[in-house]
């Protein structure tokens, strides 16, 4: 057992932060008591053992625990004993920052090569040029006019976003 305060370890935050409430309760068993089973987080944690294991897979997958196999020896069968691969949150946080920017990139590379229209009504989509040349510039959903959409501050907020990341991710 370890004291840990696991309210603001990082590892229990960022599971928190993918999945909740559900996330933070099996985080925290997790750093209380390592090479958990799957039944022993159920009841340290009051939470069904299907939850559990949801979870357990999901932190898996994301590289945040490993488990080992280990054989029962009361019950006679395999169990995998989990335990929280704390050291692996920085770069789980780094890879996320990493697909955030390139999609930032994408989108401002779409917002950058594109001329857009709308007619105004905000249940209606914005239409690229070539289609809205198809439609006379008129709206395939209200008929109202196409007008050219300025999207210079969306462009903007964008390559504040992308800098900041890029910074952040720098240091």
């Amino acid at each position: 057992m370890r004291s840990v305060d696991s309210s603001e370890d990082p590892f229990v935050k960022i599971a928190s932060l993918i999945g909740g409430d559900e996330y933070h309760h099996v985080a925290q068993a997790l750093l209380k008591t390592e090479d958990s089973t799957d039944e022993e987080i159920a009841i340290a944690t009051g939470l069904r053992i299907n939850i559990i294991r949801k979870v357990l897979y999901d932190l898996f997958g994301k590289a945040l625990i490993t488990g080992i196999r280990v054989k029962d020896e009361k019950k006679g069968w395999f169990v995998y004993r989990w335990r929280a691969k704390r050291d692996n949150v920085d770069n789980f946080i780094d890879n996320q920052k990493k697909k955030i920017l390139e999609r930032l990139q994408n989108r401002l590379e779409y917002e950058e090569s594109s001329e857009f229209y709308h007619c105004g009504n905000s249940a209606c989509d914005r239409i690229k040029f070539d289609y809205a040349i198809e439609l006379f510039f008129k709206c395939p959903n209200c008929k109202e006019p196409l007008n050219m959409v300025d999207n210079s501050k969306l462009k903007d907020a964008l390559r504040y976003k992308i800098e900041q990341l890029s910074s952040d991710t720098v240091k």
